[in-house]
């Protein structure tokens, strides 16, 4: 019998609980520095030493971090499912965590890639990125992140996997941060969605809709459990 498929975007509030700072705090600020001054193109551009030390710190803390409760229930929906994450985190908590297929949207804080040949990326070993160092051809390396500003390549296969989705898992996302939230309207008319989110307040007005306001930790392994009951019992 053919498994079905689920398709699972998720955002900060999953890595939050792993202890990891997210960037859209109540004051604009993301780890005492203005976004725009670390997350574009022109922040880049006009401080690359204060951006490669941002993401440096963020690496350290990455590493440090491991897999929560929400993160391993997921890796469980294999046994049943065939599972595609789309995350919007640019952490590896995901991989760690077991999960075999990860899409990740805005890039990978552990790796770089050359400024200048998009195609040059490289695994990082090292925490760190410094001036200086370089690609292949002589350019300076930076983090492999999508900032503000810049186009999302991998947009275009997180839709085609969602619009062959039998089931959708929103997981802590607000659905306020676009292109990524915008992944919804690609789902068939009758695919069930869950959205696990203490906040749930982006939550568009769509049929065939399960809110579930808990954190990831709770809520993920609560549904995991009886999604699969529901595969085991043939539904």
């Amino acid at each position: 019998m053919t498994r079905k498929k689920i398709v699972v975007l998720t955002g900060a509030g999953i890595s939050a609980e792993s202890g990891l700072a997210t960037f859209r705090a109540s004051d604009g600020l993301w780890e005492n520095h203005r976004v725009e001054d670390v997350a574009s193109p022109e922040g880049w551009a006009k401080d690359p030493a204060l951006v490669l030390e941002f993401y440096n710190q963020r690496r350290a803390a990455a590493r440090k971090a491991q897999p929560n409760a929400g993160h391993l229930a997921l890796v469980e929906l294999e046994q049943a499912y065939e599972v595609v994450i789309v995350t919007q985190n640019v952490d590896d908590l995901h991989e760690r965590a077991g999960s075999r297929r990860v899409i990740h949207l805005h890039g990978k804080l552990m790796e770089a890639r050359s400024t200048r040949h998009e195609d040059l990326v490289y695994p990082l070993e090292e925490d760190r990125i410094e001036l200086g160092q370089t690609c292949e051809r002589g350019h300076q390396l930076r983090p492999n992140i999508v900032w503000f500003g810049e186009a999302v390549p991998l947009m275009e296969r997180a839709m085609e996997e969602t619009a062959t989705a039998d089931i959708m898992l929103v997981v802590g996302t607000s659905l306020q941060v676009y292109p990524a939230a915008g992944l919804i309207h690609y789902l068939p008319s009758n695919c069930p969605l869950y959205v696990v989110d203490p906040g749930l307040s982006g939550v568009t007005r769509r049929g065939n809709v399960e809110l579930i306001a808990q954190p990831a930790t709770v809520g993920v392994p609560r549904l995991v459990q009886q999604l699969l009951s529901q595969a085991s019992a043939g539904r």
